[in-house]
């Protein structure tokens, strides 16, 4: 075994030469990084002969008291016992405390070992055993802190390379897929739709060799950038922390340690991290919340996410305003809004495409299922599956897509978007349940789209985040599930008559049957192709149903856009509406980029940009991500127009003024179904008798679970239904 490399150097070297000759430019002194980074504006000045006598006196060392430069304001009676190597700088030390969270502490420089720093005012300091090479802010509070260093090649997380440093030495994180093969480079701003767009398209070498140059340009390769602490952070009782950027007001209690971090945080975002965290290699963003035993490396942390509970995020990318409690989280790129808890639960090489929550029990793609690393699960907005699902890699679903309780043995691909997905043991099949949650859960529908806008924190809101269930994404793939069930339908049909047809005259004969609603499809046996890698059948439970929902929803999308417009815009008569909705074309697909829903001619655009150079850095990208933000309303009308008009199948032309009060009144229709909906699923909860079994008296179930009556969701909707009947009526009335 080999022993321990220890080397032994004069004393007087400690705190010097913190860049080795080979990587000091010429003319330059190991402090010229450092003088950029310092920002503080303070005015520094050697000791007077009177202070360094009551610096001796109050038992500090130093091996150059000529190397201690502080301000006017410094006064030496508040450092104490104190052991100072290389330069250090000093700024304001004044006779006061600083309180933070109940605790009070005597501003100065205490019981400290403290090499090459500068220190901002009136900071307190307070048993660092080890403090070298960082810029500490004003108003900081280290208080127990074993070890807080800088490296002359530190990267704060970056995946970058300083100079002299071989390839093999670069951060990267291993998303989506174990065998690396979309891995992407961390880097500190980093959005969802950086990380998709690079694991994605790995295809088009020329795309990903410009997202490098993006993240090499962006940062300095040269050694001897000093670890910064901005201003009020607060560090407590923490171990080791190590090569760390800290934003300002972070507050870090009880680490054990912190190394190659960026930690962004600042006065109205503050990012805080609690007892027993491991976090390394790692970005994280403003406003995060990393609290008792969790473990990350290999990472990068949207703004407003959290991890707790011991939770474990390896070689990962965590979105915006989400949440992972307790459990393990490998190998996953997973879009803004999402939601994971309990012990038991664990998502491996994954693309979670957002507003999600994954159970106890959930074993997302758990247990190799080829001689080969796991492949990849991609799950579209609304994923959900229940209680003690396993999944097997490879498997795609649907927006919106719920899966109950079962162990999924063979691989899935589910395009029915507001499904429900279970296991029938009696016949041994699997069941798709098509748009389950518009028929049984509207309630937590509308109150998730309404809750994950409400949740979003962000300051700098540059990725416009959809947040709605009805949206392009969703809405084309209802498009794709109502033409999977006419052709489902109709292969049914001709099977129990003893015939055969081609695909076309399948879908002929499962429309005519759908839109008659004729009764004879509830008698069918109807089966969907490629939905599973098995032998077994695949049944489409509810048929009917769901095709009419499907529909309705289609058409509440385009008319409740519709309204929106005629009201953002004040047309006042059914000319201007017709001749906005004459200039809509036909319905284009929509990519979801990182939360952001974009049409994919401008995603192809967006791509072209970046290989052309027109978009030359991150910076230059995420402003073109804030611009097609600032078009997606206008987008988004078009996209509903369009969907309104394919599904009732007309064209611009034949819009008139009938057809228009038509659909005001159809839409003042499905709203008021909507809301029905919404409280029939949130009423089931008081009136199903398994429900009540818990409660002697309705009296003690109202005081357990809140009056139903009193329910204030239920209670929005309704009202809001009675606004959305008066603004209608108003556009009816100015079309007369």
């Amino acid at each position: 075994m080999a022993k321990n490399n220890i080397q032994k150097i004069a004393i007087d070297k400690l705190g010097y030469s913190f860049i080795k000759p080979p990587y000091l430019p010429e003319g330059k002194d190991e402090y010229y990084l450092r003088n950029i980074q310092n920002r503080s504006g303070i005015n520094y000045r050697n000791l007077t002969a009177y202070e360094i006598e009551a610096l001796v006196k109050n038992r500090n060392t130093s091996d150059d008291w000529n190397k201690i430069l502080v301000s006017d304001a410094f006064n030496p009676e508040l450092v104490k016992n104190c052991k100072f190597f290389g330069l250090v700088r000093i700024g304001k030390l004044e006779p006061y405390f600083l309180e933070f969270s109940d605790m009070k502490y005597a501003v100065g420089l205490y019981n400290s070992i403290i090499i090459s720093s500068d220190i901002g005012d009136n900071v307190v300091i307070e048993n660092v055993n080890y403090l070298s090479h960082y810029i500490l802010g004003n108003e900081v509070i280290f208080v127990n802190v074993n070890e807080l260093a800088t490296t002359d090649h530190a990267k704060f997380g970056n995946g970058i390379l300083k100079q002299g440093e071989p390839e093999n030495l670069r951060i990267w994180l291993e998303i989506c897929n174990e065998n690396g093969g979309r891995s992407v480079i961390p880097f500190s701003g980093m959005l969802p739709g950086d990380a998709y767009l690079w694991s994605k398209y790995r295809d088009d070498d020329l795309l990903l060799q410009r997202f490098k140059e993006f993240t090499e340009h962006e940062f300095k390769s040269e050694r001897g950038f000093y670890g910064k602490v901005g201003d009020r952070t607060v560090i407590k009782n923490s171990a080791i922390i190590k090569d760390c950027w800290i934003g300002s007001d972070a507050y870090i209690k009880g680490a054990n340690k912190l190394k190659n971090l960026t930690i962004h945080s600042s006065e109205s975002e503050a990012t805080q991290i609690g007892e027993g965290c491991e976090l390394v290699n790692g970005i994280i963003s403003y406003g995060c919340r990393i609290f008792y035993g969790v473990k990350a490396v290999r990472f990068v942390m949207a703004s407003h996410s959290q991890l707790k509970y011991g939770a474990r995020l390896i070689n990962s990318y965590l979105g915006n305003n989400a949440t992972i409690s307790c459990c393990e989280v490998l190998n996953s790129l997973i879009f803004p809004a999402h939601e994971q808890h309990h012990n038991n639960s664990f998502l491996c090489a994954a693309l979670v495409m957002g507003q999600s929550n994954i159970p106890a029990g959930a074993t997302i793609g758990s247990n190799h299922n080829s001689r080969a690393a796991d492949g990849e699960i991609v799950a579209g907005r609304g994923f959900w599956p229940g209680l003690c699902v396993s999944l097997k890699h490879n498997s795609k679903f649907a927006s919106f897509t719920m899966i109950a309780k079962g162990d999924y043995l063979f691989e899935l691909d589910i395009p029915l978007p507001f499904s429900l997905v279970s296991l029938d043991y009696s016949v041994d099949a699997l069941t798709v349940m098509p748009a389950y949650w518009f028929m049984y859960n509207m309630y937590a529908l509308e109150r998730n789209a309404w809750k994950y806008a409400d949740r979003d924190k962000r300051d700098e809101k540059i990725q416009l985040l959809e947040t709605d269930y009805l949206a392009p994404d969703s809405i084309n793939e209802m498009f794709v599930a109502i033409l999977l069930l006419e052709k489902f339908t109709g292969k049914a049909w001709f099977k129990k008559h003893g015939s055969d047809a081609d695909e076309n005259t399948f879908i002929q004969k499962g429309k005519s049957l759908l839109e008659q609603q004729d009764e004879e499809v509830n008698e069918l046996e109807i089966i969907a192709e490629g939905f599973e890698n098995a032998k077994r059948k695949t049944i489409i439970r509810k048929t009917q149903l769901a095709y009419n929902a499907y529909k309705e929803m289609i058409t509440w999308y385009g008319l409740n856009n519709l309204i929106d417009f005629i009201n953002k815009h004040s047309l006042k008569s059914d000319i201007t509406i017709i001749d906005s909705i004459k200039k809509v074309e036909s319905r284009n697909m929509w990519l979801n980029i990182g939360g952001q829903l974009m049409p994919s001619s401008v995603v192809d655009g967006l791509k072209n940009d970046i290989r052309n150079k027109k978009i030359d850095s991150w910076d230059h990208l995420h402003s073109v991500y804030f611009k097609i933000g600032e078009r997606y309303a206008d987008q988004k009308f078009q996209h509903a127009i369009s969907a309104l008009l394919e599904i009732e199948n007309i064209q611009p032309r034949h819009v008139n003024k009938d057809k228009i009060i038509q659909w005001m009144d159809k839409a003042i229709a499905i709203k008021t179904v909507i809301v029905n909906w919404i409280a029939a699923s949130r009423k089931k909860d008081y009136t199903n008798p398994f429900r009540k079994m818990m409660y002697d008296t309705d009296d003690e179930m109202n005081i357990v679970l809140g009056s139903f009556d009193d329910n204030s969701f239920v209670n929005q909707q309704q009202q809001s239904l009675k606004i959305f009947i008066k603004k209608v009526e108003t556009i009816k009335l100015n079309l007369n």
